[in-house]
């Protein structure tokens, strides 16, 4: 294969696996950039994967990621990533800030796949810059960084800090920051090696349309349901969702019971315990707060409501969560070959001209 590429510096990016990362955004992350060297026959990248202490770090579908050093080595890299997961608000990242700050001091670009943001944030390092989170975090993210600016696009580029929402997101945000730097060109290239139908841009939204989501395509009922999504703290009465959806009260509960199978008012519950159910996981909010914010006047009748629909009170949610955090850190057995995935040194990480 020719190929007309100038010969470009190697750009030299750090990993940060946080305890329970999400491994499809770090290889999501990742293979974009081993990818471009692939498709020019050039040493464009290189990448370094560290942890916060130097040991082994298992990610959270209990596959366990060796790196190549702790956090605090980390140096002379043009950017780096922090990759976090489940459970992000559990751990000390003290280490992990350190050096966070100290590369971004000395120029470095800083940048989260999926609930990563959580450690810029705490680091101080998302203030005056705008920043995307993973869907299921955005609530718990907003309220204890309420000073942030954070959207609910897929990735984020705002001068030297990337974000992304995880997933798939993440090779978006790998994919958009080739095509800055080495090309349209190389980025479309590597985006048909990785099979991927379109390269998506940062302004499009996380999830699903509401109509994709449901499956309901009654343009009135769609418009109500997403007025119940976006007015959760202080709900709306149904007449009021009736009218802003230029229906009748009759209407709109006739709709709802065709293709919801539960009256406006029982569907608008289910909507706030479910949000009420991220916080629990994914916050370390007070119970009462979360209640309040999900549109539960008093800590009874929230507490009523939940074990009505989830057939546990919300303390217990919050309990089976940290037992499940706890499963995941324990130390697993061995399971044979292949149970840990290596990490090549940093010279082979370089020399990407094998099979896509």
């Amino acid at each position: 294969m020719k190929h007309d590429f100038p010969t470009v510096a190697t750009r030299r990016m750090g990993f940060i696996l946080v305890p329970n990362f999400s491994m499809i955004a770090f290889t999501s992350a990742i293979e974009p950039f081993r990818l471009a060297n692939y498709a020019t026959g050039q040493d464009l990248y290189s990448w370094t994967l560290y942890s916060p202490d130097g040991a082994p770090v298992t990610g959270s579908n209990g596959v366990t990621v060796s790196v190549d050093a702790a956090a605090a080595a980390a140096r002379d890299l043009d950017a780096v990533f922090v990759c976090g997961g489940n459970s992000i608000q559990s751990y000390d990242h003290r280490e992990t800030i350190a050096a966070l700050r100290r590369l971004s001091s000395f120029g470095t670009a800083v940048g989260a796949l999926c609930t990563g943001a959580y450690v810029l944030a705490k680091a101080g390092l998302l203030e005056g810059y705008r920043s995307t989170i993973h869907w299921v975090y955005h609530a718990g993210l907003v309220n204890a960084f309420p000073e942030l600016e954070v959207s609910q696009e897929i990735f984020e580029i705002d001068r030297n800090r990337y974000t992304c929402a995880g997933g798939m997101g993440a090779a978006d945000l790998a994919l958009s920051l080739v095509a800055r730097e080495q090309g349209m060109n190389v980025a479309a290239q590597v985006t048909d090696l990785l099979i991927h139908d379109r390269q998506r841009e940062a302004g499009e939204r996380q999830r699903m349309a509401l109509r994709a989501r449901t499956g309901i395509a009654h343009p009135r009922l769609l418009a109500a349901l997403d007025l119940m999504e976006k007015n959760i703290e202080e709900p709306l009465s149904v007449d009021a969702l009736a009218a802003a959806a230029g229906l009748s009260h009759r209407q709109l509960e006739r709709l709802f019971a065709k293709y919801c199978r539960a009256s406006p008012t029982r569907h608008y519950m289910r909507v706030r315990l479910q949000r009420a159910r991220e916080l629990l996981r994914q916050t370390t909010m007070p119970i009462l707060s979360i209640g309040l914010a999900c549109g539960f006047g008093s800590a009874s009748y929230f507490s009523k409501s939940y074990l009505d629909h989830f057939g546990h009170p919300p303390s217990a949610e919050r309990k089976r969560d940290q037992l499940s955090t706890m499963a995941l850190d324990a130390p697993r057995p061995r399971r044979g070959r292949g149970a840990v995935a290596s990490a090549p040194s940093e010279s082979s990480h370089a020399s990407s001209r094998v099979e896509p």
